[in-house]
């Protein structure tokens, strides 16, 4: 059996992180599994969860009414999703589907929230992970919106 405390340290999301914040943060995590074509999330939904993906690969969608959904971000290992367990009112602002067999870690939001409440240095120092993660993703977005219509000057 695997020690999910080890699994959460050699996730690149993770990596480098201070011992004793790594036990903190393993409080609040579990083991997941999705299958092919399995939901892991709905739009409107509580975000009550974030994701480490560990394998697999997971496609994250937007609906529009009369064009069905659209995916606007394939992750994979080493990647995370739901940084909406950040932002009241914590609701999921997208759908995540599995589209391959996929394996991550799932924290738990509130006890993660708590526990970087309860520990600025922790809190800290997770915000300093998701903010690449986020800028990142805005430039994706970004790109995307230049390939979707045209450079514009």
């Amino acid at each position: 059996m695997e020690n999910l405390e080890r699994i959460l340290a050699a996730h690149p999301f993770f990596a480098g992180l201070d011992g004793e914040f790594c036990t903190l943060a393993c409080g609040c995590a579990k083991n997941a599994r999705f299958d092919a074509g399995q939901f892991i999330c709905h739009e409107g939904d509580s975000a009550d969860q974030f994701f480490l993906v560990r394998e697999g690969r997971v496609a994250l969608q937007v609906s529009a009414p009369g064009r069905g959904a659209s995916t606007f971000l394939t992750l994979g290992p080493g990647e995370v999703f739901g940084v909406n367990w950040l932002v009241p009112p914590y609701r999921w602002t997208y759908d995540a589907k599995a589209i391959a067999p996929t394996r991550a870690i799932s924290m738990d939001a509130a006890c993660l929230r708590n526990k970087c409440e309860a520990n600025h240095s922790l809190g800290y120092d997770v915000m300093k992970r998701l903010m690449p993660v986020l800028v990142e993703r805005l430039h994706t977005a970004r790109v995307q919106m230049l390939d979707l219509y045209g450079a514009r000057g």
